[in-house]
């Protein structure tokens, strides 16, 4: 019996943030799927809130195509931006070269992580016909005005001002997440107006305009650079909750005041990450992540201590839509269970092996281990059926972890397997490998992966693997010599050091506990 083959999922539900409830995808052209995401204002490299971003869209995209969809997936740069300038301004770089500076390490870090590029990925320098001709349409539609050579949104032109964030412009405060400017009161019609232009000063990036020098505002460029690409109406636009107010509400005003469509069908927002810390008094508390609260880390900054693949297992632990947890001892939690999976997919490897047997040579179709079936059959429909209820990855890596107990209970035996267990193993790899594919883990050779979990945490420990083989190696000798009080001397000089030895038919490895 084979385990089931992958069927089209025909629906799909997603969370609205401007609904307030899950919806069911129904594309524009069906078949096909539009998704924008906000991506990143390049001055710096990314920290791990924007890697949870671009990994939970990465999945998105990743399980859209597998069950069948066109995916047209877009995914902005901002290389012109405030922050930008300021700080090509400390550096004595020209702005649009420290952005593509950081683009290419974005592209390096989000690369390191598996995430794929998005099928077009603007930027703002190259759309400022477009990001132009959008505001032009404002002015003209009434939405927009011109004032001493900056063009600013007129928000209470726009009835549905506010409907993403649930809130009233009566109720807005000044200033919320940094982004809402602070100009002089007399240059705008309403405090609540926002920079659609803005007139250039000295020395910044400029570009020629209706309204003079001058360059884009924040906002107008998503609207810009997603219609471009999807049209006035899209699938799916997505971002970090963060980017709820004031940038998406932004959009959706400016996109709908100069097209007079809908902008997106579905809004799709991933909760912020919060950092587990303890306090002088011993009190674990948590605290959302901030440059100014000193518990910034940079995607960087914990790749160079843990697998990529664990940080995306670390995402996938936590819904998208809810704050995630950063803290070494998830982080670990989920190095241990990559680890397991790699660990499972090993010994499978090695059990197909003995029966001279492969991934790319399968056995001959046999049965079920017995009392494994409840488990294997149906794999598709409980992890695809959990990816289609709003991309619920802790159902999905459940079901995961469970064909992966399957295989890891069949393989504690160093014997040759009979055909229901091959046949077994075999299936269980298969879908180990079908999930990873969709998750975007357990893609590496098994070996070569637990080879750089255990070499990053020899790292952490600062030890040297060599070491450890040069002790093995001794320990063997001394067995081969009968020195058996030697030999035990080595294993519990390993052990202290949590080092665990696995001797086995085929030679001694070792690896951490």
């Amino acid at each position: 019996m084979a385990a089931d083959t992958a069927t089209e999922l025909r629906e799909i539900k997603i969370f609205d943030t401007l609904s307030g409830d899950k919806k069911v995808l129904e594309p524009i052209e069906p078949g096909k799927v539009g998704m924008y995401v906000c991506g990143v204002t390049v001055y710096d490299l990314t920290h791990i809130g924007h890697a949870r971003v671009f990994v939970v869209f990465d999945v998105v995209q990743r399980f859209l195509r597998h069950v069948g969809y066109d995916v047209t997936y877009v995914r902005n740069h901002t290389d012109v931006d405030d922050k930008i300038i300021e700080r090509a301004n400390e550096v004595g770089k020209d702005p649009l070269e420290l952005a593509q500076n950081f683009i290419e390490e974005l592209d390096r870090d989000m690369g390191a992580l598996g995430v794929a590029h998005a099928d077009e990925e603007p930027k703002v320098s190259t759309h400022i016909d477009a990001i132009i001709d959008m505001v032009e349409k404002l002015v003209d539609n009434g939405y927009a005005y011109e004032s001493d050579g900056d063009v600013y949104y007129r928000v209470e032109k726009f009835d549905g001002y506010g409907k993403l964030s649930h809130r009233k412009l009566e109720d807005m405060e000044s200033g919320r997440s940094g982004r809402v400017e602070a100009q002089a009161a007399d240059k705008k019609e309403h405090p609540f107006d926002f920079t659609l232009w803005k007139k250039s000063k000295e020395g910044e990036p400029s570009w020629e305009s209706p309204w003079g020098q001058g360059r884009p505002g924040w906002h107008i460029e998503c609207s810009a650079m997603s219609t471009t690409y999807l049209g006035a109406t899209f699938d799916i636009h997505g971002g970090g909750r963060d980017l709820v107010f004031p940038h998406h509400e932004n959009e959706i005003a400016q996109s709908e005041g100069a097209t007079g469509q809908e902008f997106a069908k579905s809004w799709m927002h991933v909760g912020m990450v919060n950092v587990s810390e303890t306090t002088d008094d011993g009190e674990k508390i948590e605290r959302k992540m901030s440059k100014s609260l000193g518990n910034f880390w940079t995607t960087r900054d914990v790749l160079q201590g843990f697998h990529p693949e664990a940080v995306r297992y670390f995402f996938h632990t936590t819904h998208y839509r809810k704050p995630i947890t950063y803290s070494l001892e998830n982080l670990e939690e989920a190095t241990d269970r990559v680890e397991y999976y790699y660990t499972t997919l090993k010994r499978i490897d090695d059990a197909l092996a003995r029966a001279e047997f492969s991934m790319d040579n399968p056995p001959a179709e046999a049965n079920w281990v017995e009392g494994t079936d409840e488990v294997l059959d149906g794999f598709h429909a409980r992890f695809e059926g959990a990816l289609a209820d709003d991309f619920n990855t802790p159902r999905a890596i459940a079901v995961l972890g469970e064909v992966a107990k399957v295989g890891n209970e069949l393989t504690q035996s160093n014997k040759k397997p009979g055909a229901d267990v091959a046949w077994t193993l075999y299936n269980v790899g298969k879908l180990m490998r079908h999930a990873g594919g969709v998750l975007g883990v357990l893609g590496r050779e098994p070996m070569d992966a637990l080879l750089e979990i255990r070499d990053l945490k020899a790292a952490a420990l600062d030890i040297d693997p060599a070491d450890i083989d040069q002790k093995i190696a001794e320990r063997k000798e001394a067995r081969a010599n009968k020195d058996w009080d030697r030999a035990d001397a080595i294993r519990d000089e390993l052990a202290a050091m949590d080092v665990e030895i696995m001797d086995r038919a085929e030679g001694t490895s070792w690896r951490f506990k």
